[in-house]
């Protein structure tokens, strides 16, 4: 059984038409009616039936010679910055193992010039507390 869907305003479908035209024209991709019919909730065939001139009209957009947009898309200024941020994401990991190393060797430095003091010195290491009987 199939499901009764309203028959809806040609305004709005309309609309929504040129919504369609529009995010395609701004990602550069061609329109379909499928694209079109989902976004009203119809099946490609309902709204091929019901809507046939807008059927068309989107054919018509899809035949037609696409002018790509001067300068980058959204969705390429969008992919740019990912890109960007990953490079700088690595960049940064790479300072800081950097820095983690070069805390080590300082550490370890540190407790070799320690050491070296203590001896050159003849210093005694005293507990702070006697011993408890």
């Amino acid at each position: 059984m199939t499901r009764r869907v309203p028959d809806l305003p040609e305004a709005l479908v309309r609309k929504h038409l040129q919504e369609v035209l529009d995010t395609c024209r701004e990602t550069n991709t061609a329109p379909s009616v499928l694209m079109l019919a989902r976004r009203l909730d119809l099946t490609n065939t309902t709204f091929r039936r019901r809507y046939p001139e807008i059927a068309r009209e989107i054919a018509d957009h899809r035949a037609a010679p696409t002018t790509l947009r001067s300068g980058p898309t959204e969705h390429d200024r969008l992919v740019a910055r990912n890109a960007k941020l990953r490079r700088r994401n690595r960049e940064l990991n790479t300072q800081l193992a950097l820095a983690a190393a070069h805390i080590q060797h300082l550490a370890l430095r540190n407790e070799r010039l320690e050491e070296a003091l203590k001896s050159a010195a003849n210093v005694t290491s005293i507990n702070s507390r006697p011993p408890r009987r």
